[in-house]
């Protein structure tokens, strides 16, 4: 039995100023809807400014979050196609 392979392509950017870090993620799945999502990230005055680890931060941050969606959409589906209510899929 062969499997067509299907990729997904995440796509990250990032907007930051001395104190604060965005993460904007987006997914563009192959039934053609996206899922986009944030995260942010808030350097603490009294540490050294660090670009990387803010966007290390607001990164995961804005991918967990993509992750819960994609998770919620995949469970609303899931009842859709069987008529009923399906046990909550956890992380």
């Amino acid at each position: 039995m062969t499997h067509t392979a299907v990729g997904w392509h995440i796509e990250l950017e990032f907007q930051e100023d001395d104190q604060h870090t965005r993460a904007a993620a987006m997914v563009r799945l192959p039934d053609g809807t996206e899922v986009r999502t944030h995260g942010h990230a808030t350097r603490h005055h009294t540490d050294s400014n660090q670009p990387r680890v803010g966007e290390e931060v607001a990164g995961a941050r804005a991918l967990n979050e993509l992750a819960m969606q994609l998770l919620t959409k995949a469970h609303d589906e899931i009842d859709e196609a069987s008529g009923r209510r399906s046990h909550s899929i956890n992380v």
